[in-house]
Parts: structure tokens; sequence; C-alpha cells
């Protein structure tokens, strides 16, 4: 009686996907990662950030339930051409756990 080896092929994924499942698993890292790019990016980068921030906590949908939004309007809004209001941004940082703050610039 013979047995046959499976073989597993590994497992692999994009940096992007393990970036955004690190988001979804460190609450303090997806902190820090949005406050750098705050404080060094420009727009294009803050709603890159946010749209890897919505993957990382369920994607548009649950986040637009979490956070008490519209979901095509959040879609709207993270677009690339998208500009998100105060209230909307408070909503959908709120609805993943984090706040925005402000500190004295060093």
């Amino acid at each position: 009686m013979s047995r046959s080896k499976t073989t597993r092929k590994p497992v692999s994924r994009s940096h992007e996907r393990a970036t955004v499942e690190s988001f979804r698993h460190d609450g303090k890292l997806a902190a820090a990662y949005l406050d750098e790019v705050l404080a060094d990016g420009d727009q294009d980068e803050l709603m890159l950030a946010l749209r890897r921030l919505s993957d990382a906590f369920g994607g548009v949908p649950t986040l637009a339930e979490k956070a008490g939004l519209n979901t095509t309007t959040l879609y709207r809004t993270l677009s690339p051409s998208g500009n998100p209001e105060l209230r909307t941004l408070r909503a959908m940082l709120g609805a993943m756990g984090l706040r925005l703050s402000v500190a004295v610039a060093t």
C-alpha cells in the first residue's frame, strides 16, 4: 500500500493584500499608517490610504453600514477623485475604531 504525497502550493499573496491584512489585525499599525499619510502625504495618498483601510475593515458596504453612511456615497467618496467631508471622514474612522487628532509639529 503506497501513500501518495500531496503537493501543496505555497500560499501566495500580494504585498498590497498582506498590508491590508496587517491593518485588519493591528489597529495601532493602521493608525500609525494614516497618521504618517496625514503628516506627509497629499490628497491622492490620503485617498489611497482610506481605500486600503476600508478594505482592511470589511470593505465599503460593511464600513458604510457601521458608519451609518450610504454605500454609493462612500464608494464615490473613496474614489480617486473623492474629497471626503470631515463628517464622513470622522464616521469612517469611527467605524474602524480610529479617530482624528492633532499634535504639535516637531
